[in-house]
């Protein structure tokens, strides 16, 4: 094959073949009738042949380019009325919010416990940072670097995060298919509308706020700052266009390939036993996290499904992707997701230091 221009470390023809696999991937699970093909596809394909030892790579760019469109994409489902439903929904949110917060401090706590033998080799303090921030429900690149500040084992906290994320994306689709529903979301026609100049307009503000954000350093910038603006502009009672199917497919299909170049060779034979550990809580966590969602939605009127996806403990772009393709509530998905994701980042770090201090006394 001849060389691809390239700059920095990035192999141009391993970002093409990893794309032209997860394309396949794609298109085989629409034709296999798969619950969201676009990024399920991508996602397992690129992990699987990964862990066998493939040199897959996901260019970040693209990876921005994905979080940009499905946030724009989700941000218009904030109608005013929508709006004003899920800012009713604020104490059910806060709820959901300490339920993540006491979900990951046990996890943590389990995992201390469960493993302070065979991590002989940590100091306490570090063994103490390594199990807490693993067991945080948070992003795990958002984790890690906390983590690192702490002087936890980074790779143990990272592969907890990755793991928990793929299997929670991988399952809660098929298990929601299984289960039958779909479709509760109604959008109002001007909103299912591409309209070309309205769409370079949103894409121009959607690209200002998504840098905005980077420029403040903020987690997720590119979801963040498309969701944030173009919640705005549609709360505002302003429709410029809907986001068209093919480009939000490409979206779930570059972010689908983000996550599976995670799991290399090195992943899997990090510690097994770790791993392991970290996969029957994930199964765990989406059980109670699942028992959760269906007693808020007793005490809220909504749909089951609409919570499970808002309280389970998958990322805020694989469970906001989810519910968009599957049509079951996605504002108030999101926002549960968005409110929780803001929570942890702000509060995981001084629970910790508090909880340090504590023992220390």
């Amino acid at each position: 094959m001849p060389s691809l221009p390239a700059f920095g470390p990035t192999s141009w023809p391993r970002v093409f073949l990893t794309l032209l696999l997860a394309l396949a991937a794609a298109l085989l699970c629409e034709w296999l009738r798969t619950p969201i093909p676009w990024m399920i596809g991508p996602l397992l394909a690129t992990s699987m042949v990964s862990v066998l030892g493939a040199r897959t790579e996901s260019w970040a760019p693209l990876r921005n380019t994905g979080q940009w469109v499905i946030g724009t994409a989700l941000g218009l489902y904030f109608t005013p009325a929508v709006g004003s439903l899920v800012a009713s929904l604020w104490w059910a949110i806060a709820l959901g919010i300490a339920w993540a917060l006491l979900l990951g401090l046990g996890f943590g706590a389990w995992l201390r416990r469960l493993h302070a033998g065979h991590l002989a080799h940590l100091t306490a303090a570090q063994l103490r940072s390594t199990t807490y921030f693993a067991g945080a429900i948070g992003g795990a690149s958002e984790m890690t670097l906390i983590a690192e500040r702490q002087g936890a084992r980074t790779d143990l906290v990272a592969a907890a995060h990755s793991l928990r994320v793929l299997l929670v994306t991988l399952t809660i689709p098929f298990a929601l298919q299984f289960w039958g529903v779909t479709g509760l979301d109604t959008l109002p026609p001007a909103l299912r509308e591409v309209q070309p100049a309205g769409l370079l307009s949103l894409a121009g503000i959607t690209l200002v706020g998504a840098l905005f954000m980077q420029w403040l350093g903020r987690a997720n910038p590119w979801f963040m700052g498309a969701l944030v603006v173009t919640m705005a502009v549609t709360l505002a009672g302003v429709n410029l266009s809907a986001i068209p199917q093919p480009l939000s497919d490409v979206a779930q299909l570059l972010i689908g390939v983000s996550l599976g170049v995670r799991f290399t060779p090195a992943f899997v034979h990090t510690a097994p036993r770790w791993l392991a550990s970290v996969a029957f809580a994930s199964f765990f966590m989406m059980g109670i996290c699942a028992l959760f969602g269906w007693v808020l939605s007793k005490a809220t009127g909504l749909h089951p499904a609409t919570l499970l996806l808002g309280t389970a403990p998958g990322g805020i772009a694989e469970m906001a992707i989810t519910a968009k393709v599957l049509q079951l509530g996605v504002p108030v998905v999101t926002a549960f997701q968005v409110c929780r994701l803001v929570a942890v980042l702000v509060l995981v770090e001084p629970v910790y230091r508090l909880w340090v201090a504590r023992r220390e006394t």
